[in-house]
């Protein structure tokens, strides 16, 4: 679908500059953009390329000289990363699943599909399922029994939701994502080694062979509107109460969340996250990717973690926090520049020891 220039600025909130008649049919990157593409160029390094491609409209930054660059038209705006969201939606042209329900498709007679659902080649809705107005179901899905989710949401291929999950509107999950896995508890018929070791911090005491008994997971999970799952991402259930994710959270690709888990709103979990059972989460944490939280903690509200950070213990609000153990983010980067220093250092300390010696014999 082809919009002008003015549409585009006016469904963004922002300002059209130039021939806004011009229309382009989707977005391109400043050096591959042709003449009905919108080239996106945010920033003035960006803009360098436009001369290698064909764009005659761009999306600049506020305060850009559009007419420099060499374009018959432009859309600026004072966040154009923010802007880019808008427009994203406008030209995603969707995976081009059918409407309604695929003849191969099995729905299991007590399921209750709301207005505009469409369910894809293969996909399964157990008994008493009830899937909300304007939700596409993909290709290979699985919805377990008494499932519900709400409405205007999109789950891609191969998504399996177990029994008694509740999700709420405009759900999103990638493919492959599995929500309502059952949870990792066992459970041995004596003090384990690992339960000494928890009190011990290293001795595991008498050494001795036990068979882990299953603790099965009577619990579900509760996930609130406006959430987002990455592909092939694991929510384990709760064993005996939901493991829970809050509205507008978004989780990335392959990040693992246990039992009992509670993250709250806003969040972002980006890759390879993972959540021992039982943590509880704060609203609008940002946990980067690799990072590992330990079982039984607690994360305050607006914490945010670096890069394969691994939490071991509680963390206040408000905390930027890197490193395993981590510690406060500055006082890590400090201890790594410290570090850095220790070779010279040493050849330092080895130089003095050297002259002090010298000086001992000419004495």
């Amino acid at each position: 679908m082809a919009y002008t220039i003015e549409q585009i600025a006016a469904a963004l909130g922002a300002e059209a500059l130039g021939a806004v008649d011009i229309e382009v049919e989707g977005v391109a990157e400043p050096a591959d953009a042709g003449p009905h593409q919108l080239a996106l160029a945010m920033k003035p390094e960006y803009a360098e390329a436009l001369p290698q491609g064909q764009a005659r409209a761009a999306m600049l930054w506020d305060g850009a000289d559009w007419q420099a660059l060499g374009l018959e038209a432009a859309i600026v705006s004072p966040r154009p990363r923010f802007a880019l969201s808008g427009l994203s939606a406008m030209m995603d042209p969707g995976q081009g699943w059918q409407d309604g329900v695929h003849p191969s498709a099995v729905v299991h007679d007590t399921a209750e599909l709301g207005d505009g659902v469409s369910v894809g080649p293969l996909a399964v809705i157990g008994k008493g399922a009830r899937i909300g107005a304007g939700t596409v179901i993909g290709p290979q899905c699985f919805i377990g029994s008494d499932v519900v989710l709400g409405a205007q949401g999109g789950l891609r291929e191969g998504v399996r939701i177990g029994a008694r999950v509740m999700i709420g509107d405009r759900f999103i999950a990638q493919p492959g994502a599995v929500i309502g896995s059952d949870g990792f508890s066992y459970v041995t018929p004596e003090v384990s080694g690992a339960e000494k070791v928890r009190q011990t911090l290293g001795d595991q005491g008498e050494i001795k062979a036990q068979k882990h008994a299953r603790i099965h997971s009577l619990g579900a999970v509760s996930i609130g509107n406006d959430v987002e799952v990455g592909a092939n991402c694991t929510i384990d259930r709760g064993t005996v109460r939901d493991t829970v994710i809050g509205n507008g959270t978004k989780i990335d690709n392959l990040v693992q969340i246990g039992h009992n888990c509670i993250i709250g709103s806003d969040c972002l979990l980006c890759g390879q996250v993972g959540l021992a059972g039982s943590v509880k989460v704060g609203d609008n944490v940002i946990m980067a990717g690799q990072t590992g939280v330990a079982d039984n903690i607690f994360v305050g509200d607006n914490v945010i973690t670096g890069g394969a950070t691994k939490l071991m213990s509680n963390v206040p609000k408000g905390r930027v926090m890197l490193g395993y153990p981590a510690i406060q983010m500055d006082s890590q980067m400090e201890i790594y520049k410290g570090l850095r220093r220790l070779k010279r250092l040493f050849r330092d300390v080895a130089d003095l020891k050297k002259t002090v010696s010298n000086n001992s014999q000419s004495d």
